[in-house]
């Protein structure tokens, strides 16, 4: 059975908060964790360490789920606004979780801020705000996206667009780090998928697949994921 681990999501201890809430909680959504357990693999949650090289020893592929916004810190800005100023604790161990598993030779895939994180891990950068993607619809929010011509997923899904999915950020893609390629847009040409190009399987998507389930219209994301899936057994 493949052996997947995923990034956790972090709750940090509240103000005024009283028992288990005054705590570093990890976490993962139940939404994504389904996706991932639907098909014959075993989920294995990450926390905080410094053991990246050794679960990437260990695991056949690592998944970085969405979340709390990248700090600008990352990639070198100041945050515009106090409120973007994200979660560099958990930005810096999820930097290091990229980059052991591409050196181990592992499978990659990324979901929402976890696209964002491996271009910034990468190197790349990212847009503070895109305020036409913010929306507190979170899984009812919809856009289409056109995937680029003799792309990865274009060669998956069998055509380029327009492609309806489930995508809910107000940070995006803004500098394209070495060695990935973009794989899809928004009709405003925000950048909504990206692709190594080289080395072990890399690819990752600003919309949220675990979403889609056997909606009309919206994007397969059993397709993505049985491509992931594959990669990591091998």
């Amino acid at each position: 059975m493949t052996k997947v681990g995923i990034s956790p999501r972090l709750l940090h201890p509240q103000p005024d908060a009283r028992g288990v809430f005054t705590k570093l909680l990890h976490y993962v959504e139940d939404g994504i964790a389904q996706w991932l357990l639907s098909r014959d693999a075993l989920l294995f949650v990450l926390p905080l360490s410094d053991r990246a090289a050794d679960y990437a020893k260990a695991l056949d592929g690592l998944v970085l789920q969405g979340g709390a916004d990248i700090s600008p810190l990352a990639y070198g800005e100041q945050p515009l606004k106090p409120e973007w100023q994200g979660d560099p604790l958990r930005d810096g161990y999820e930097i290091e979780l990229v980059r052991a598993f591409i050196k181990a030779e592992k499978p990659v895939l990324g979901i929402c801020r976890g696209a964002q994180m491996i271009n910034v891990a990468l190197g790349g950068s990212l847009h503070q705000d895109i305020p036409a993607h913010r929306s507190d619809d979170y899984d009812q929010h919809a856009h289409d996206v056109r995937l680029e011509p003799g792309s990865g997923l274009a060669r998956l899904y069998g055509e380029t667009g327009p492609r309806r999915v489930v995508s809910i950020h107000h940070q995006a893609i803004k500098r394209l780090a070495a060695g990935l390629q973009v794989e899809a847009r928004a009709d405003d040409g925000v950048i909504e998928a990206i692709r190594g190009t080289q080395g072990s399987y890399l690819c990752a998507v600003q919309w949220h697949p675990e979403f889609h389930g056997g909606r009309d219209g919206f994007l397969d994301g059993g397709l993505l994921l049985g491509e992931f899936l594959e990669a990591a057994r091998k």
